[in-house]
C-alpha cells in the first residue's frame, strides 16, 4: 500500500502559507501565483486553518465581501483535518470523500510537512494500478 510520505517525496518540499490576518487577496494571489488551490493557515508554526478556493468563492464572493478587507481567518475552514506521512492512499482518499474535502494537511510530531491534494491520490492510485497491469501482462506473456 502506497503512504502519504512516499507522495511527499514526489513534490517539491516547500510548503507555501498565510497568516490568519492577512487579506484574502493575498491568500488568492498566492494560490494563483503558486498554482495550488489551498493553503494552510499558520500562526507561527501552528496550523490554524485551511482556505481554499471554495472558501474564496462561497464566503467572499457570494456574500459581497471585499478581498482586501477580509482577513483570511474570517473565511478559512476550522479546525482542519490532518494526516501523519504514514497514512495509506487510499485512507486518505476516504477521508476526503467522507469530508467532501479536496485538501489534507500532512502533520508529523507537530510539524507540517506538505500538502496533499486529490489530484496527488488519484495519480498515485492510477501509477499503483498501472504498475500493477504492467507486472500481470509481463507474467501472462512470459
Amino acid at each position: 500500500m502506497l503512504r502519504v510520505r512516499y507522495l511527499l517525496s514526489l513534490k517539491d518540499p516547500t510548503v507555501w502559507s498565510i497568516g490568519p490576518e492577512d487579506p484574502v487577496i493575498e491568500a488568492i494571489q498566492l494560490m494563483a501565483d503558486k498554482h495550488v488551490g489551498a493553503l494552510p493557515v499558520l500562526r507561527g508554526t501552528e496550523l490554524v486553518g485551511i482556505v481554499s478556493e471554495r472558501d474564496y468563492a462561497r464566503k467572499v464572493i457570494l456574500l459581497g465581501r471585499s478581498s482586501a478587507d477580509t482577513p483570511v481567518w474570517q473565511i478559512m475552514s476550522a479546525p482542519v483535518t490532518t494526516v501523519t506521512p504514514e497514512e495509506e492512499v487510499h485512507r486518505c482518499m476516504e477521508i476526503m470523500t467522507e469530508q467532501r474535502i479536496r485538501h489534507l494537511p500532512v502533520i508529523e510530531r507537530g510539524k507540517m510537512m506538505g500538502m496533499i491534494s486529490i489530484g496527488d491520490l488519484v495519480k498515485a492510485v492510477i501509477d499503483e494500478q498501472q504498475q500493477t497491469i504492467d507486472q500481470l501482462e509481463r507474467y501472462i506473456a512470459g
